[in-house]
């Protein structure tokens, strides 16, 4: 379909169709299936995802070691993941993570 498809290219996004939904009800890409054959769970997993990522986002504070710099070089691969993988140390934000903290090391959980 494309010229090195392990390669990153932005241009390639800006020139294809706009508003392509990955619930597979159109067939320029075809990443859960499309039509009868949907996966059932998409829009649950997709709600999931962003639930997910909103409440660690809203609870934690995000730092790299060393307050370095994050390597966003691109590995090879299907879904473009990072050449290195990326390292974090989370603290907690609010109150509630203190709590499950402080529980689990009093009962070692």
């Amino acid at each position: 379909m494309w010229k090195n498809p392990c390669e990153f290219q932005p241009e390639r996004l800006r020139t294809s169709p706009r508003g392509v939904d990955v619930r597979g009800q159109q067939f320029e890409y075809v990443p859960f299936s499309s039509g009868r054959r949907s996966c059932p769970g998409i829009t649950a997993g997709l709600q999931m995802m962003c639930l997910t990522l909103a409440r660690l986002l809203q609870g934690f504070n995000l730092l790299t070691q060393r307050n370095e710099q994050m390597d966003m070089s691109e590995g090879l691969g299907l879904t473009l993941p990072k050449a290195t993988p990326l390292e974090v140390i989370l603290t907690p934000r609010l109150p509630y993570h203190d709590l499950i903290s402080n529980l689990s090391k009093l009962y070692g959980i």
